[in-house]
């Protein structure tokens, strides 16, 4: 705040004045030059722009009896409406030590209805309840609280070394678990190619059989359809030369030479003809 008596002056774009005649409010006053009485008009002007304003480090009990130290920063202007302007100079004192006053009180009792673990996490809701709560005070003062900032949560020592040694387990415990997840898979992944690979052995194993089997049903095919024949034509030589070798009894039909072993050997120099084939005894 500054406060003028000259009877000419100028009020800059972020300013914002009250005159004051004879010690009575007169009038609202704007930026830009103006003209005043001496001794009998004062301009009180105020500066509307965003002001930024330190909560200062202080200690606070947490729910569970828990004695941190914490801080922050808000920013807070005048409103730059007339009866704010005028709230400004009438309604309060020295308006940035009594917000500051108060924004340090209430930290206090949002810290103090939260445990250490829930403030360590709850610096942006702790921050939204001082400013609401802040702002309904703010407003008799001519005042709006903009913004603000929890800074700094600092526990004990005692309380950081602990958290320090949880937080190095956890850190530990994870590393573990994802080692651990690695090989899992790793095994799985070896798993799966061992199974792969005797799917493609037994797949290999299975066409090689039916290779074998389909060669085998061609050859089979093969021998029936064109030996089978030569093979009964060969046996009957065969049969043949051994009747003709052991003196045995053959009969010739009219198809041809059909030899027959009837009776084992015996001599043969008679021909006769009994039911239509000729018998001939032949001695070699």
């Amino acid at each position: 705040m500054r406060t003028i008596y000259w009877p000419i002056y100028t009020l800059r774009p972020y300013e914002r004045g009250i005159q004051e005649t004879l010690g009575k409010y007169t009038q609202f006053v704007m930026p830009g030059l103006g003209f005043q009485i001496p001794l009998i008009h004062i301009l009180r002007v105020r500066d509307v722009r965003e002001h930024t304003m330190d909560i200062h480090p202080q200690p606070v009990i947490t729910k569970d009896n828990v004695e941190i130290q914490v801080d922050g920063i808000m920013w807070a202007r005048p409103t730059i409406d007339e009866e704010s302007i005028k709230r400004t100079f009438y309604n309060i004192d020295d308006w940035k030590r009594a917000l500051i006053q108060l924004a340090m009180t209430n930290l206090r009792q949002e810290f103090g209805d939260l445990t250490l673990d829930e403030s360590l996490v709850a610096r942006e809701t702790i921050a939204t309840n001082l400013q609401r709560i802040l702002n309904t005070f703010a407003v008799e003062w001519g005042l709006t609280v903009s913004k603000v900032e929890i800074r700094l949560i600092d526990p004990p020592e005692d309380i950081k070394k602990a958290m320090h040694k949880q937080k190095t387990a956890e850190q530990e415990r994870r590393s573990m678990r994802l080692l651990a997840t690695g090989e899992f898979e790793a095994a799985e992944q070896q798993k799966l190619a061992i199974i792969q690979r005797a799917e493609g052995e037994r797949e290999a194993v299975i066409q090689v059989a039916q290779g074998k089997a389909e060669a085998i049903r061609l050859v089979n095919e093969a021998a029936q359809q064109y030996f089978i024949g030569s093979a009964q034509l060969l046996k009957q030589m065969e049969m043949v030369e051994t009747s003709l070798r052991e003196n045995t009894k053959v009969v010739i039909t009219e198809h041809g030479i059909s030899p027959t072993l009837l009776l084992g050997s015996l001599p043969v120099s008679v021909a006769s003809e009994k039911n239509g084939h000729e018998e001939v005894r032949i001695r070699v």
